[in-house]
């Protein structure tokens, strides 16, 4: 029985049928879905190789990775050789899977207008007590990679980290940015710390090929754009 089981380990394969191996020397897309999951669980049992328990596994979901992300930690500790941490990290897996499905299905918003500035912003920090800075980070295509605070003080000010913001850019692989910061006073002058940093951030932003496109001073119910107003 001991060399039987011994037999099964993923160990004693030849190193091509070895999912980790395989993976690494031959790349994710050359591995079916049970010797993806079986990396998972690592091994099998006594009379299977973590490979064949995980293929089993699959044939009870009729082969569909969706179906198997239905089954429950309790479900799959049915099968023998599936304790709950094998089974948790089955079912925390298949998780992340479709959260990155959901997050692929978003369309990014494309910036085409000060006002759609405005529109994906105004929500965050328009309506705000304190002042806070952020930026929008773009692609070539001007659709937004993500957007970061950068900073948040008080009423009177705040204070903004010229090389994180520019740090973030080269990490996200951003060709543009748009700065925006609100104004809870309410007033849509900007001021002249405002202009100072604007063009700080565009001459900084200049060596690395990346363009300051706009900054908006937001309020409650609207804004100011130095693009529009041709001071950028």
């Amino acid at each position: 029985m001991t060399d039987k089981a011994a037999s099964f380990s993923i160990k004693n394969w030849s190193q091509d049928d070895q999912p980790r191996e395989k993976l690494r020397d031959k790349g994710k897309a050359t591995l079916s879905d049970a010797e993806l999951v079986a990396i998972l669980i690592g091994s099998g049992n006594r009379e299977e190789s973590a490979v064949g328990l995980c293929k089993r596994i699959l044939a009870s979901a009729d082969n569909n990775l969706s179906e198997l992300g239905k089954l429950s930690i309790k479900q799959l500790m049915e099968f023998k050789g599936i304790g709950e941490a094998k089974a948790i990290s089955i079912v925390a897996a298949l998780e992340l899977g479709r959260r990155r499905r959901g997050g692929e299905a978003l369309e990014r918003k494309k910036i085409t207008s000060s006002k759609s500035v405005f529109e994906l912003m105004q929500p965050l920090i328009g309506e705000l007590p304190h002042e806070e800075f952020w930026i929008v980070y773009l692609n070539n295509s001007n659709k937004v990679i993500q957007k970061n605070q950068l900073s948040k003080g008080g009423i009177t000010g705040t204070l903004v980290d010229v090389r994180l913001a520019l740090k973030i850019a080269l990490e996200v692989g951003a060709v543009g940015i748009i700065l925006s910061h609100n104004h809870p006073s309410g007033t849509l002058k900007p001021s002249q710390a405002d202009k100072d940093l604007t063009l700080k951030l565009k001459m900084a932003g200049q060596s690395l090929d990346i363009k300051v496109l706009d900054h908006l001073i937001i309020t409650e119910s609207a804004y100011f754009s130095f693009a529009d107003e041709n001071i950028l």
